[in-house]
């Protein structure tokens, strides 16, 4: 039997993929899977007919591959990638390679790679992206960590990945969990998305009453245009799937959002480092507040909606003050996002190429979309651009849409119809965009009545200033910091 490239463990829907994704592009893969049982109705079955290799030990997949030795774990998160390393290192020498290609929190990869390199053995945390078809068809691949194992890893990563302007939707990131970091954001911007389209949908459904039918192809049109997208793509899909009965089938899926931890993640990185990444956090809050169903109910049994229905503005115009409050608040999600992913970058030293990342998410991932092309331009034609709205193409974008995006959030407000990322990413751009804010009285608040100090416009930078408000406080201040 040939010795193999890569082995793989975890024969869920994304491991079995990937594989047969490596298979179809000539290399020779080994698998195991904890259950013996689904790796041999994976061999009997999807993987019939192939040079895909069954094993059904941690030795025996070792023991069948070439040297540096290259085992990809698509296992779940946590505890379990620990224990699949530990079973590893009993059989692995120096130089070989583990890749987590599953959704495991940077903070550990970080730590796995650290703890690895000490024992000579090189750790990649790679976030895939893509699903189910991703996956099989070519996925958007994020691989960082230990920068040595690239090269070995190279070719078949390159490979099996979705590609746009004819380059592989799969770059070095960096060192250390940036990998699975910028992954993280990837799911975070996702959660946004998906959750500014809901509030698209509901708006066009319950404000302006539209049938169906009538939305469905509105999405669908919506697709041809600037807000061309997987995600935009498969709610007409959605929207215009029936069931049994012929009625819609989203109708009878519950409203209760599930997640498993990579927005929340992003929100609380997005604390610790202070960005204000606003329009995540409050998609992930929807969620959180969706899954409260049964005190949904009750108090929606107490709060009768009392709103003017009454629609003076034509229907075109509406339709298109919604499409352009979801294209702004779009480009404000990535802005955001970006900005998070530069912060962590300087915290943690590693080198993002945010043009690379605009790159791989052109293709093969959930959020790629058109506009990803102009995100990739804009770093290129300024590396260090601080922020997406800074860039000419953004900037006009933003200024086009802004009236209509206003127009749709006071819409949404009028008919009671919550739309918390739309009126999320307004309340940002209008902070961002303001040269005097509010915070002076904040700042004067906390010397009030905790003695923090403050700046003042009229004086340098880093001097800090203490006001005995009551005529009674002294001249005693407390020290200052930023958490």
């Amino acid at each position: 039997m040939a010795q193999a490239d890569i082995g793989l463990i975890g024969l869920a829907v994304m491991g079995q993929n990937l594989v047969l994704n490596m298979n179809d592009h000539g290399f020779q893969v080994a698998v195991y899977n904890r259950t013996h049982q689904k790796t041999k109705d994976f061999i009997n079955g999807a993987a019939k007919d192939t040079q895909i290799q069954a094993t059904y030990s941690i030795e025996e997949l070792v023991g069948q591959l070439k040297s540096p030795r290259i085992v990809m774990l698509m296992v779940k998160a946590g505890e379990v990638v620990d224990h699949f390393i530990q079973q590893l290192l009993s059989h692995l020498t120096p130089g070989d390679i583990i890749i987590d290609g599953g959704n495991s929190r940077y903070i550990d990869t970080n730590r796995r790679v650290t703890e690895l390199k000490a024992q000579g053995i090189r750790y990649i945390g790679s976030g895939v992206s893509g699903g189910e078809a991703g996956a099989r068809n070519g996925p958007s691949i994020m691989p960082g960590g230990e920068t040595s194992a690239w090269p070995a890893v190279k070719p078949i990563l390159q490979a099996i990945a979705a590609k746009a302007e004819g380059q592989a939707c799969c770059q070095w990131v960096g060192n250390g969990g940036s990998g699975h970091y910028v992954k993280m954001v990837h799911n975070g911007i996702e959660y946004g998305d998906m959750q500014l389209i809901a509030e698209a949908w509901q708006l066009l459904r319950e404000g302006l009453k539209l049938d169906d039918d009538t939305v469905a192809d509105i999405f669908k049109q919506w697709n041809q245009g600037v807000l061309d997208s997987y995600l935009i793509e498969i709610t007409a899909e959605i929207l215009a799937t029936k069931a049994e009965d012929g009625s819609l089938l989203v109708d009878k899926i519950l409203d209760s959002a599930g997640q498993k931890g990579t927005g929340k993640w992003t929100g609380i990185s997005a604390l610790d480092t202070g960005i204000p990444l606003t329009l995540v956090t409050e998609a992930v809050f929807a969620r959180c507040l969706s899954a409260r169903k049964a005190e949904r109910q009750r108090a929606a049994s107490i709060f009768q909606k009392s709103v003017n229905d009454t629609i003076s503005t034509e229907q075109e115009t509406i339709i298109q003050q919604i499409h352009d409050a979801l294209y702004a608040s779009k480009i404000i999600s990535y802005a955001q996002g970006f900005m998070l992913m530069r912060e962590a970058a300087k915290e943690y030293g590693w080198s993002l190429e945010y043009g690379n990342i605009a790159l791989m998410w052109r293709g093969g991932c959930i959020i790629r979309s058109q506009f990803l092309g102009e995100i990739k331009q804009a770093f290129e034609k300024k590396p260090q651009l601080e922020n997406l709205l800074l860039d000419d193409f953004f900037a006009q974008a933003i200024q086009k849409t802004e009236s209509n995006w206003r127009k749709a959030v006071i819409f949404g407000i009028e008919r009671g119809i919550p739309t918390p990322a739309f009126n999320a990413a307004l309340a940002f751009f209008d902070g961002y965009r303001s040269e005097r804010l509010p915070a002076s009285l904040l700042q004067a608040q906390r010397d009030y009545f905790g003695a923090h100090q403050y700046e003042r416009i009229d004086r340098a930078r880093g001097e800090f200033f203490h006001t005995d408000w009551t005529g009674r406080g002294g001249n005693a201040a407390s020290s200052t910091y930023q958490v």
